[in-house]
């Protein structure tokens, strides 16, 4: 009996799909890192890095974070980044702010720290003491 995939095993393979380092001009290279959530409504969006000479690029996740938005959601559930090793790190600071700013429940974030053991943690664990919660509180 084939076992069913657990949803970050399914995150893991969408990111590692299109995870594909290569150097794109003398000044951009994409692919070192790839990212994958799932959303509230179920969804999984990808994204890889694109680094640039100019220090313009994005990250593997707010790239995801922006293919979600562009398909018209922003309620993320899980998320990972599977770096160019093959193991899963955590979000850059601003990903971690970007995530933050989405929606006044983004704290609950679950977050892939080890894909083997399935470490996870919760995004306000890695902003504790947010500056922007009141501002959500005002409004929502």
């Amino acid at each position: 009996m084939k076992q069913e995939k657990d949803q970050w095993e399914q995150l893991y393979e969408a990111a590692k799909k299109v995870q594909n380092g290569r150097e794109i001009s003398p000044f951009l290279e994409a692919g070192g890192v790839a990212a994958a959530l799932l959303t509230q409504a179920g969804n999984i969006y990808v994204g890889v890095c694109i680094d640039s000479a100019c220090s313009m690029g994005m990250c593997a996740e707010r790239n995801a974070m922006a293919n979600m938005i562009t398909h018209g959601e922003s309620k993320i559930c899980k998320i990972l980044a599977l770096m160019s090793d093959g193991k899963a790190g955590p979000p850059c600071g601003i990903c971690r702010e970007f995530m933050m700013q989405l929606d006044k429940d983004s704290g609950n974030i679950e977050i892939l720290m080890d894909y083997e053991s399935r470490t996870t943690v919760r995004l306000k664990e890695l902003l504790p003491d947010w500056w922007g919660s009141e501002r959500f509180a005002d409004k929502h």
